[in-house]
């Protein structure tokens, strides 16, 4: 998997085999603008089929690997997607969360200094307590757990870096992996609904749930700009996820009489988790043109993308 030589600016993607990385891979080779360089821990996972990119195994927490790897592909421009993302796990684990969240990104600017690389770099809405969502990209944040803890700490380490840098904050990403190695709400929702379940779900939680197809588009969008500074790549529907579960049985024509409302007392989790974020998205739409799917276009993306895995 070699890249040809060809005036184009390269981009490095970091967690290219996760879910944002998919997306954000497929994208670029679609729109071929930058000669793309994947990579993530150990093999590449992603589709055989996908031509015209580099791999290269790269775990962001050793500081030698990063730099060996920047220093082979000296990239242009960096889209960090790679972290520590099941907030119960981080809560628990709090030295890994550090390590892949805090030091990792220390690693990642020192490579991109060196290589003079222009940073993209992926942060959530649970830097904020949720006492005042949406958000905006001037709200204070306030973090309520450790996973938002470590994510306002990478944020300011960019901030004190001598990069060229934009950060991407997201909200609640949803989409289908080619390997179909991640769940998410739509999926749940439709299995337990075709097995007959009852389902619980919270009805005082509030997000601005994001298509990956979307989040991948606004991160590329960042990257074609160099864009500076803080910008709110999410969807732009406040839903809760009762309003998310009731769209996806109103899209397969499943029982919905089957989903209770309930609230966030009526779970445990070892994370707190903010009651309302979501975000404004005017500053993406005016700057980057971006235009993020409603929810329902989501779902009906999500069922296209199922029918052909099938």
């Amino acid at each position: 998997m070699n890249i040809q030589k060809n005036n184009k600016p390269s981009l490095l993607i970091t967690g290219a085999n996760g879910l944002l990385g998919q997306k954000l891979v497929k994208r670029l080779l679609e729109k071929k603008t930058f000669n793309v360089i994947a990579t993530g821990r150990g093999a590449c996972r992603l589709p055989r089929e996908w031509e015209g990119f580099a791999y290269a195994s790269m775990d962001i927490t050793n500081k030698a690997n990063v730099l060996e790897v920047f220093q082979q592909y000296t990239p242009e421009v960096v889209i960090h997607g790679a972290a520590m993302t099941n907030v119960d796990e981080c809560e628990t684990s709090q030295e890994a969360c550090y390590q892949q969240n805090v030091a990792a990104v220390a690693n990642i600017i020192i490579a991109a200094e060196k290589s003079n690389s222009y940073l993209v770099h992926v942060s959530t809405d649970f830097i904020f307590d949720g006492e005042g969502g949406p958000y905006s990209e001037e709200a204070v944040p306030l973090p309520i757990n450790y996973y938002g803890e470590t994510k306002l700490q990478a944020e300011a380490l960019i901030r004190q870096s001598k990069l060229n840098w934009g950060i991407a904050r997201t909200v609640l990403v949803y989409g289908i992996s080619h390997d179909m190695s991640r769940s998410n709400i739509v999926l749940w929702v439709k299995k337990s609904l075709e097995e007959g379940k009852e389902l619980q779900l919270v009805d005082d939680q509030w997000r601005t749930p994001t298509l990956a197809e979307d989040l991948a588009e606004g991160c590329i969008l960042m990257a074609e700009k160099r864009a500076k500074g803080v910008f709110n790549i999410s969807g732009d529907e406040l839903l809760t996820p009762y309003d998310m579960a009731i769209q996806t049985a109103e899209f397969f024509e499943l029982d919905k009489t089957k989903i209770n409302k309930t609230d966030s007392s009526a779970f445990k989790q070892t994370a707190k988790r903010p009651m309302k974020t979501g975000f404004v998205i005017q500053k993406a739409k005016d700057q980057l043109k971006f235009k993020p799917k409603s929810f329902k276009e989501g779902i009906e993306i999500l069922a296209k993308q199922l029918n052909l895995a099938h």
